[in-house]
């Protein structure tokens, strides 16, 4: 018979309940302004292209949005827009690329992230989408927890990859649904 003492139980934090994951919704052309304003700190750091906000109201049905209180700031925004099945692309169905997709940053670290990619994972495989492509200029965490891996610009839509600035050396991942 073999014994062992038991290891000591390890301190830890008082339990502390998750903060419930924010609503997520369609974003509507009045929400314009508020994504234009959202993405404005990320624009500033280049992590995000700059988009006039009539591009906003023109393809709102691409966005998701959180929103902490009914007339308050949005809190995080995604975009997904879908791609056909194109020339050359072996012959796999349409695909989406996740675009946009920030948090504020006195948000950032509350499930908002978490919660809009969730959604927008939902919405991928509602419109049975093959794959979910997106670049990031930053280390890309939250989309490697979500089963997201490094890819090529190879792999990607052809329309979307080109319009990818080489200069902002952003990586290209990809989730396949």
């Amino acid at each position: 018979m073999i014994t062992a003492t038991p290891p000591a139980p390890l301190p830890h934090a008082p339990y502390a309940p998750l903060a419930p994951a924010p609503p997520v919704r369609s974003a509507r052309p009045e929400d314009a302004a508020a994504l234009a304003e959202l993405s404005q700190p990320f624009v500033r750091s280049g992590a995000l292209r700059e988009r006039p906000a009539s591009l906003y109201a023109t393809h709102a049905a691409d966005f998701l949005v959180t929103q902490g209180r009914p007339g308050g700031p949005l809190d995080g925004c995604a975009g997904l827009r879908v791609h056909p099945a194109g020339l050359g692309e072996g012959g796999r169905g349409a695909v989406g690329v996740l675009y946009n997709f920030c948090v504020a940053g006195q948000r950032q670290g509350h499930g908002v992230g978490g919660a809009l990619l969730r959604a927008v994972l939902a919405v991928a495989r509602a419109r049975s989408l093959g794959a979910l492509y997106t670049a990031t200029t930053g280390g890309g965490g939250l989309f490697l927890r979500y089963g997201f891996a490094p890819t090529t610009a190879l792999l990607a839509p052809a329309s979307w990859a080109e319009s990818l600035d080489p200069r902002r050396d952003a990586r290209i991942l990809a989730k396949v649904l």
